[in-house]
C-alpha cells in the first residue's frame, strides 16, 4: 500500500457575485488509496449526518420524494429545500427549489453540487454552492448592513460547516491525527464574504 501523507488541505473561496447571488466552493486533494470506495453519493449522505450532527440535530435534513429539505427540530419550517439529486459521471447536484433562508423571487435559483474527481495524483472531494441567493441579502443590490450580516452569520458558518466535513471526512479516512490547513484561492471573481 502506498505511504498517505497525515496532510491535507482544504481550499476554499466565499464570494458574492455581480448578480448579488452567493458562490462557495471548498475541495480537498485526497490520496486514491483512501477514496476507493467514496462515492458522490457517499459524500451526499456523510454531509447530510454530518449537518444534523454539527447542529446538534437542530437541523434535520430529511431525504423527501420530492427531494431534500433541512428542516428545523420539531417544525415542518424548511430552511432550505432541494429537488431530487441529479447524478453526472462525477458530481451529484442539489438544485435550490426553496425555503425561509432562499430569497422569495429566487426559490428557482441556485445549487449544492458534491464532486468525487481523479486528478493526475489524487481524487478531489469538493462541494460548491453556486447561484444562491440568501434571505438576508435581501435582493440582488445588499445594503452593506445586509452583506456584513450574512457574513458574520450564514457564510462563515456554511465555510466552518464544509471546511470541517471534508477534515473530518479525512481523518476518517486517514486516521485521527491527520493534519488538515485551509488556503484561501481565487476561483470566480467577486466580493469576498
Amino acid at each position: 500500500m502506498p505511504s498517505i501523507t497525515p496532510f491535507l488541505e482544504v481550499v476554499c473561496q466565499q464570494v458574492m457575485t455581480e448578480d448579488a447571488s452567493i458562490f462557495s466552493v471548498q475541495w480537498a486533494d485526497m490520496p486514491v488509496a483512501l477514496t476507493a470506495q467514496l462515492s458522490t453519493d457517499d459524500l451526499l449522505c456523510r454531509y447530510l449526518c454530518y449537518v444534523k450532527k454539527f447542529t446538534l440535530g437542530l437541523i434535520r435534513p430529511l431525504t423527501l420524494e420530492g427531494g431534500i429539505e433541512f428542516r428545523l427540530v420539531g417544525t415542518q419550517l424548511s430552511l432550505i429545500k432541494f429537488l431530487p439529486a441529479e447524478h453526472s459521471d462525477n458530481f451529484v447536484t442539489l438544485r435550490i427549489c426553496g425555503g425561509v433562508l432562499v430569497q422569495p423571487r429566487q426559490c428557482d435559483r441556485g445549487e449544492l453540487r458534491f464532486g468525487i474527481e481523479p486528478t493526475l495524483e489524487s481524487v478531489r472531494a469538493s462541494l460548491q454552492l453556486s447561484d444562491f441567493c440568501p434571505l438576508i441579502l435581501g435582493s440582488n443590490s445588499p445594503s452593506p448592513f445586509r452583506l456584513w450580516l450574512y457574513r458574520v452569520t450564514q457564510a462563515a458558518l456554511h465555510r466552518l460547516v464544509t471546511v470541517r466535513f471534508l477534515a473530518l471526512l479525512y481523518r476518517e479516512l486517514a486516521g485521527p491525527y491527520a493534519q488538515v490547513r485551509v488556503k484561501n484561492i481565487v476561483v470566480r471573481p467577486g466580493r469576498p464574504v
